[in-house]
């Protein structure tokens, strides 16, 4: 009898060890996850909530991330606290917001006559991007990943139109990043400000002209109103918003989960290349036909010389400032040198020869 009860207890505590087995290979993660930008901010708040989305899915409902828009959290510049400090688990912004922080992070966005978005995913995945970029935020106790690019950004929209270098002095600009530091220098008041202040400060005169995309969020931003002249970019030729996840706990999450987390930020970060990319097509298409008092326009090539001046004085400058940031710039000049032969090659001269 005692070696019937014997064996019935041993195969209750097999069948309790397996159930908890599969309990806890079950259980749930959950994690919350901040963005600088607004409910409305469309395609930029679309990249987190696909990347939860599809960590839920191919997770099976055991990786749950909750997305807050800044309306929530009323922190748009702040992500990047919140998350090092655990506040948030995970962020999505844009590095260069960081600057006035940590200058190291300022590159990892886009520079100024630097790589396109193709040639940065490039230089990321293929070219050492990505581990300086965890070199750049591991002091953070941050991961940071590709987030999501813009592609070339538009120069902004100006209330008058930039004839000489003189229409530059005293323009009160929101323009952010590295940029930001080239305006100041040939003379704009330069500030930054969160999304959702750009157009009343436009409107109240608090800015003469501002940056913010390109055609597929900014005419619903409704600045053409005010500031009819529209510049071509040259600030930022590849904006890429970054994820961010605290280390301490994505290192907690086991190691399925880990790579369903990074693949999931990666597709949705291209979702959002392709999305903005097709957005502004349309929203261009549109503007053209629909809005006549928009003036699209180029920086005389006096302002872009003088620009790219600016631009190598600056890299040196802050260059100095940091070997870490030296070694990141050193890398990124290095891997557009050898990137552009093809870009030229194939793309410009593409292009070149068959622009009706």
């Amino acid at each position: 009898m005692k070696r019937i009860i014997g064996k019935l207890g041993v195969t209750s505590v097999l069948l309790i060890a397996m159930a908890m087995a599969v309990q806890a290979k079950e259980k749930v993660y959950k994690l919350k996850l901040a963005t600088t930008w607004g409910t409305a901010g469309t395609p930029l708040i679309d990249a987190p909530k696909n990347m939860a989305k599809l960590a839920e899915e191919m997770s099976n409902g055991r990786l749950l991330i909750r997305v807050d828009s800044s309306n929530k959290h009323k922190a748009p510049l702040g992500i990047l606290d919140m998350v090092k400090g655990g506040q948030y688990d995970m962020g999505h912004s844009t590095s260069y917001f960081w600057k006035g922080k940590d200058i190291n992070t300022l590159p990892f966005t886009t520079m100024p006559f630097g790589m396109t978005a193709p040639e940065q995913y490039a230089w990321f995945y293929h070219g050492g991007g990505m581990e300086l970029m965890k070199k750049v935020y591991d002091k953070h106790n941050v991961l940071a990943f590709p987030g999501g690019n813009t592609g070339v950004q538009m120069g902004g929209w100006f209330k008058k139109e930039i004839k000489t270098l003189d229409d530059l002095k005293g323009l009160k600009m929101r323009i952010p990043g590295f940029a930001g530091e080239i305006m100041a220098k040939v003379g704009v008041q330069v500030t930054n400000m969160a999304p959702g202040e750009l157009y009343t400060s436009l409107e109240r005169n608090t800015l003469d002209a501002l940056e913010w995309v390109g055609p597929s969020m900014d005419i619903k931003m409704g600045f053409h109103k005010i500031a009819p002249y529209y510049y071509t970019g040259w600030h930022e030729p590849g904006a890429e918003t970054q994820f961010y996840i605290n280390t301490r706990k994505f290192n907690k999450l086991p190691k399925d989960l880990q790579k369903i987390l990074v693949t999931a930020m990666r597709v949705s970060a291209y979702d959002l290349y392709i999305q903005n990319y097709h957005l502004s097509a349309i929203a261009l298409a549109d503007m053209l036909t629909e809005y006549p008092n928009i003036k699209i326009k180029t920086l005389p090539s006096e302002v872009m010389k003088k620009m790219k001046e600016v631009n190598a004085e600056l890299r040196v400058e802050m260059a100095n400032k940091s070997s870490l940031l030296k070694e990141v710039f050193q890398s990124q000049e290095a891997y557009q040198k050898k990137a552009r032969e093809w870009t030229k090659m194939s793309d410009f001269l593409y292009l070149k020869d068959n622009l009706e």
